[in-house]
């Protein structure tokens, strides 16, 4: 089936940045949402990639909002926290007696979710003795209960998502190439945030005003702090940012949150060391370091770099003399 044009109830003309639950206006972020309102109008299997906390689910329930079908049932599913032992009957049902303890039938999730959308998370957690089962259900749109001959109709559309390499799982036989093919008709890849960094400020403030509800005090964010969090590599991407900024507005008191109310992973954070440098750096290289991303965070404004450093304008302009670091940004005008 081919992806259809966007339709007129998908409008992303007046975009702000919010769509659907997601948040981001960089060019990157705005073709994801272009590729979601499409395949929102389809039925077709759709595999989500991308680092953990980076919104794989946002995208699932995206797609399920935005289509005809919104209405249906949305079934997520995590392959990996189903007990091993009962991840078949949850998925697929049973019928009376299938088991010990079967005392009655049960519908399963594919069947419980209609003509709705069954978010399949963590799909490599799936157990490689069930992959069959699922490929079969994908294949002949039937599923059969568990201890049931019967098939019923399977009407669900399919979305599945991992933050694992699916390559490396194919080629070390934990995941089955076949449900990988028939799972990826289209995939969609949502880039760390670390790659997105121009997001990192709508997201602050679309995490403030979704959370000042409960929390008081807090209404924005100083320039200093903004610089931290724009400087940090965010491992947790969205759902990391979104947890520092609860901490903020939980721990903070100021009308502004400054640098102090910030995770000590963040205001300790240095940057990764380059590949030629030894594992351990010394203190001379980390303090080299460290000013030279806050004078990145300020774009060359000394006295604003002193102040997110915490040390004084005579320090900073004596310690950038010192590690030659004159001409790596250009200094700002007020300098």
């Amino acid at each position: 089936m081919g992806i259809p044009p966007i339709e007129a109830r998908v409008d992303l003309a007046g975009y702000q940045g919010d769509f659907a639950g997601m948040c981001g206006a960089s060019p990157r972020m705005q073709k994801i949402y272009h590729t979601v309102a499409r395949l929102a109008q389809t039925r077709d299997p759709v595999l989500v990639l991308g680092e953990s906390g980076s919104g794989k689910e946002l995208v699932a329930r995206a797609l399920h909002a935005q289509g005809p079908w919104s209405d249906r049932p949305f079934v997520p599913i995590d392959c990996g926290a189903l007990t091993p032992t009962l991840i078949e009957s949850e998925i697929f049902g049973h019928v009376r007696g299938a088991f010990t303890g079967a005392t009655e039938s049960r519908q399963g999730l594919l069947a419980a979710a209609g003509e709705g959308t069954v978010f399949l998370d963590e799909i490599v957690e799936l157990p490689i003795e069930l992959q069959p089962k699922l490929l079969r259900v994908l294949q002949e749109r039937e599923i059969r209960p568990l201890g049931s001959n019967q098939r019923i109709p399977m009407k669900a559309r399919i979305i599945a998502a991992t933050d694992q390499d699916l390559a490396a799982a194919i080629k070390g036989g934990t995941f089955r190439k076949e449900l990988y093919f028939r799972l990826n008709v289209v995939s969609i890849k949502l880039p760390p945030l670390r790659e997105r960094r121009e997001d990192i400020p709508g997201l602050v403030r679309f995490f403030l005003a979704k959370h000042k509800a409960s929390q008081a005090g807090i209404t924005d964010v100083s320039d200093e702090a903004m610089a931290r969090l724009m400087s940090y590599d965010w491992p947790g991407n969205v759902r990391e940012l979104e947890n520092c900024i609860q901490r903020v507005l939980a721990l903070g008191s100021a009308p502004k949150a400054r640098v102090v109310d910030l995770p000590s992973t963040i205001l300790y954070f240095v940057g990764q060391p380059a590949p030629e440098q030894p594992a351990v750096a010394t203190l001379r290289e980390l303090e080299q370091r460290q000013i030279l991303q806050a004078l990145e965070a300020t774009k060359g404004d000394r006295q604003r770099a002193a102040k997110l450093l915490g040390i004084g304008k005579t320090t900073i302009y004596r310690k950038i003399k010192e590690y030659g670091l004159e001409d790596a940004v250009n200094p700002q005008a007020g300098d």
